[in-house]
């Protein structure tokens, strides 16, 4: 039996002493493994909260924005409501004056909100300007001839392209 307990042992892994040193190390290690993680996700959840914020601030803003408009249209909308009564008791002269009015009104609000017509002089411009027709005229060729719908722009960007007859130059004669 003693032989047998001899064997055993000898089987058994000796287990190596630490060298004094590795543990520190790996300790150390082990620290700053978990301040940066403990960093990473304090960074992540301010992250999450900084999208969260500027997604709610942006909703806001639109929704003032919409706010506005919808507050200064609204005198608009009464004055058409002038325009629809007069209509009724037809009188011709105060309808034409409050559809005047109604168009001023509107006209002026979408002007100080940064509303332009596109200007439809001189040559066509294709960034500005949708050619429906072309047809022979006196103009010089690839000028504008005619506007068959306003264009707009709001600010430097164009909401809707104006819509024009343009001179396909002189017209021959079949003599």
């Amino acid at each position: 039996m003693s032989e047998n307990r001899q064997t055993e042992e000898q089987q058994q892994p000796v287990e190596e002493a630490p060298v004094p040193g590795e543990a520190d190390a790996l300790a150390s290690l082990t620290k700053e493994r978990d301040e940066y993680l403990d960093a990473l996700q304090r960074l992540k959840a301010e992250f999450d909260n900084y999208r969260k914020r500027v997604a709610r601030d942006q909703q806001e803003l639109a929704a003032r924005a919409h706010e506005r408009l919808v507050k200064e249209l609204v005198p608009v909308l009464d004055d058409l409501e002038r325009a629809l009564e007069a209509a009724g008791q037809h009188e011709e002269a105060k309808l034409e004056e409050g559809v005047r009015l109604v168009h001023r009104s509107l006209a002026e609000l979408l002007a100080r909100e940064g509303l332009s017509e596109v200007d439809t002089t001189g040559k066509f411009d294709p960034h500005t300007q949708e050619a429906l027709l072309s047809q022979p005229s006196d103009e010089e060729e690839g000028s504008v001839i005619q506007v068959l719908q306003k264009g707009y722009s709001l600010g430097e960007r164009v909401l809707r392209p104006a819509r024009v007859v343009v001179s396909s130059g002189r017209p021959e004669n079949d003599g």
